[in-house]
């Protein structure tokens, strides 16, 4: 049975490869962003897979999201909430403005988007939310106390959330990348760079398509007695 996939902020990085991946494995997907609209655009045209405008931490733009997505391809069964900022700084120099946007976008949107759509995966008896979580959510990370915070908050929340799921055909699991080679890592200075890879066991960073794979893993019909876990793909550098 084709599935309808949302991927929040999936039309670049990791979330290119993972709408990629469940569009290869027979999902129909809708890929959402931000605000690029030309890289959207190309995307869309390089992959045929749909996209959509809106915030995922404004609650009532995601309901008028989820209300389209549901009339032009069908309910939604597989969530991936991948949609992430950072406003990275110490917090003594951190706003109130930094700490609120990235709650918001990276921890608020799995509530906004899990409320929207869980009715209909409990309708379907069949749901798969995979929430993309951070290795900075599981070890911390200098400078980075909203986002870290928000990536923890992450795995609480699908742990949770599994309990409430899990008889209804509706698993709930994270997957927390290291360091992974998209635009964002490779802006770091080099030099910077490779002191991250250096503490990296496997000596390399990951690959997007690596942890699309993980995804895809997760959506199955077959990952149906996985729920409630934490995927961790980070080469080595933190182990739990």
């Amino acid at each position: 049975m084709e599935r309808v996939a949302l991927v929040t902020g999936g039309t670049r990085g990791i979330g290119a490869a993972i709408s990629r991946a469940l569009k290869a494995a027979g999902c129909r997907v809708v890929a959402s962003y931000a605000g690029n609209d030309a890289a959207a655009r190309a995307f869309a045209e390089e992959t045929g897979i749909a996209v959509l405008r809106f915030d995922a931490g404004d609650y009532d733009a995601c309901e008028i999201a989820v209300a389209e997505i549901t009339k032009g391809h069908g309910p939604i069964a597989v969530l991936v909430n991948n949609a992430g900022i950072t406003r990275d700084t110490t917090l003594a120099r951190m706003t109130r403005e930094m700490w609120d946007t990235v709650i918001a976008t990276n921890l608020t949107s799995c509530f906004n988007l899990c409320k929207l759509t869980f009715d209909a995966m409990r309708a379907q008896k069949f749901g798969r939310v995979i929430n993309i979580s951070s290795i900075n959510g599981q070890a911390g990370q200098y400078g980075q106390v909203n986002y870290s915070a928000a990536k923890a908050g992450m795995i609480g929340f699908t742990k949770a959330l599994a309990q409430e799921g899990a008889r209804h055909g509706i698993t709930v699991n994270a997957i927390a990348p290291g360091y992974i080679d998209t635009e964002m890592v490779r802006a770091v200075p080099e030099e910077a760079l490779q002191k991250v890879i250096a503490k990296i066991p496997v000596g390399r960073l990951g690959e997007a398509a690596e942890i699309a794979r993980g995804v895809v893993f997760l959506a199955a019909e077959e990952a149906g007695f996985i729920t409630g876990a934490t995927l961790t793909m980070n080469g080595g550098q933190y182990m739990t």
